[in-house]
């Protein structure tokens, strides 16, 4: 059975609250046994690659540059392409669905890459615009991964 890709996008900087959002997006997408997908730096990424580890689960950082040292510790696959900010076309299109959480133009070229290519993005306190399925809390992502299955 493949396992189910959950992509994590959002900025590479972020506030404490939203750090929390994004461990705990982690925590459930491991704990309902997907992968983590994410740009694999700081920030967001950092945070929801944290909370998947904590939960035991697994984690790929696809990074802009060519050293895999540029990604966060709690990353087990680190994928370098080379292409800079050109690869948030494969963080968003390379899984089965997208969690976006707040994050700025990067966040949003994501976005609109899953979107051109009708993949489901939900939102956490992320951009809001229509094709975005808002969610209220994290925990509703574990329905949302569950249905998947």
């Amino acid at each position: 059975m493949k396992k189910i890709l959950v992509s994590v996008i959002g900025g590479h900087k972020c506030d404490e609250k939203t750090a929390e959002v994004a461990e705990k997006v982690g925590k459930i997408i491991a704990e309902e046994g997907a992968v983590l997908v994410s740009g694999g730096l700081a920030g967001v990424m950092e945070a929801a690659n944290r909370g998947a580890v904590s939960a035991g689960g697994l984690t790929v950082g696809i990074i802009p540059g060519n050293d895999k040292s540029e990604a966060n510790e709690f990353v087990n696959i680190v994928i370098t392409t080379g292409i800079g900010y050109a690869r948030n076309t494969i963080v968003a299109t390379g899984s089965d669905i997208v969690v976006a959480l707040p994050g700025e133009y990067g966040t949003l070229s994501e976005i609109g890459f899953a979107l051109s290519l009708k993949k489901k993005v939900y939102g956490l306190g992320s951009w809001e615009m229509p094709e975005v399925i808002k969610l209220e809390s994290p925990e509703e992502l574990r329905e949302v991964i569950s249905g998947l299955k």
